[in-house]
């Protein structure tokens, strides 16, 4: 076996720091809303992207590639009326699961290669129509089609680039809506689906009952499932605990509470497992600080995910429905919002040492707060999924780094 050379060592040593700080560089988090939204041309595009919830499919994962069109090849399709199911199977063509950014769309090997869309990998697209055709041309000239493109249908060419973090996401941008029969295909909408009689086969009929005595905050719920919601249903045994603070609620604050059991945004079990941050619920206000939020929190150690309230904290006992766009799990305690109840203050931190106040100057002794809490910081449901889809990256990448490092260990070993 070679053994390593004190000087090949010492080389090894030296370049070890650049790469990690390279492979760091490249696992960085993306936000396509974000990217798309310093560039006013492609609004209409960016808009569907998150209708669709396909942003959220693209934030979370590492390696990606966006086929962007500007406004005036979204008004094109936006006057075929296809339903946002439809329109969702067409924007999946535009994003491609590998990475390609302009050097190497111009660099390609024979001239041309075959790329699996997200129409594709997703399972949506039959056989092999989600795959996108990419060709190098002559004098740089590149084209993108579908795998059904129709008989005398034109493919998309490129235009330039967006944004390029390398080997982690390219946004592009292409000359028009990519074609393909079976993306275009009606899609026949979801069965309608009944959120109290899942809580009642599932352990949460007590919650389901409270919910059906108040119909209108029924109807928020069911208004909401299309755009995305994500409910916390308290089982029995909570909610018949809390039912004496709930008759003495008012109607409206009975409201509030029971709407404050559900986000606005779909998350699966496996992105509330990865985020951890305060999130928004139906019941918060439109003003500059945001009322009725509370903090999804979970440990890694034994995968446990909480709802903390600062009044009280609750776990997520199981998962009652999950398909996109609704997920409902079941809830140990009923959630009590610090809008309605007193706030639990934290176990004060052991004093500091005393120091002499300069006359005219605050020490940092003479700050307090009763609440730890800040509505002015609580970000928004965008900025929790955006941490998500950090936390995400960030451990595939630390995989990835101590693969390196132990390899290196080894190779120094000798």
């Amino acid at each position: 076996m070679h053994t390593m050379s004190r000087p090949q060592k010492i080389l090894l040593a030296l370049f070890l720091p650049l790469l990690i700080l390279s492979l760091s560089q490249t696992c960085r988090a993306h936000n396509i809303t974000k990217i798309l939204a310093q560039h006013p041309e492609f609004s209409e595009f960016n808009h569907y992207l998150t209708a669709t919830r396909l942003a959220s499919e693209i934030n979370r994962r590492l390696t990606i590639t966006v086929l962007a069109v500007d406004n005036s090849a979204m008004s094109a399709l936006e006057a075929r009326h296809f339903t946002l199911q439809t329109m969702r199977h067409v924007l999946s063509l535009h994003i491609l699961v590998d990475y390609y950014g302009s050097k190497k769309l111009h660099q390609l090997s024979r001239s041309s290669t075959l790329s699996s869309s997200l129409f594709q990998a997703t399972g949506a697209a039959p056989g092999t129509t989600g795959y996108v055709n990419i060709t190098d041309h002559k004098k740089g000239h590149v084209t993108f089609s579908t795998e059904d493109l129709p008989d005398g249908a034109s493919p998309a060419t490129y235009v330039k680039s967006i944004k390029e973090f390398p080997y982690n996401l390219s946004v592009i941008q292409v000359s028009s809506i990519l074609t393909s029969p079976e993306a275009e295909a009606p899609v026949p909408p979801p069965a309608p689906v009944n959120i109290t009689e899942l809580m009642y086969a599932k352990g949460c009929k007590a919650f389901a009952d409270l919910l059906l005595a108040t119909s209108d905050v029924e109807t928020s719920f069911e208004d909401n499932i299309d755009g995305g919601l994500t409910i916390f249903c308290p089982i029995d045994s909570a909610v018949k605990s809390f039912m004496p603070k709930f008759k003495n609620l008012t109607a409206a604050h009975q409201s509030s509470i029971l709407l404050y059991h559900g986000v606005p945004v779909y998350y699966s079990m496996q992105q509330l497992k990865s985020n951890n941050g305060v999130v928004n619920t139906l019941a918060t206000g439109g003003g500059v600080k945001p009322t009725y939020t509370f903090a999804v929190k979970n440990a890694a150690a034994d995968e446990t995910v909480t709802l903390n309230t600062k009044v009280d904290e609750a776990s997520i006992k199981a998962m009652i429905h999950d398909e996109d766009p609704l997920s409902i799990y079941s809830i140990d305690k009923f959630l009590q919002p610090k809008e309605m109840f007193k706030a639990v203050l934290a176990p004060a931190p052991a004093p500091a040492p005393h120091k002499k106040k300069k006359k005219g100057k605050a020490t940092s002794d003479d700050s307090s707060s009763d609440d730890a809490y800040s509505p002015d910081s609580a970000p928004s449901d965008e900025d929790t999924a955006d941490k998500a889809a950090a936390g995400r990256i960030a451990t595939k990448c630390t995989s990835v780094l101590s693969g390196i490092l132990v390899a290196v260990a080894a190779l120094l070993a000798f």
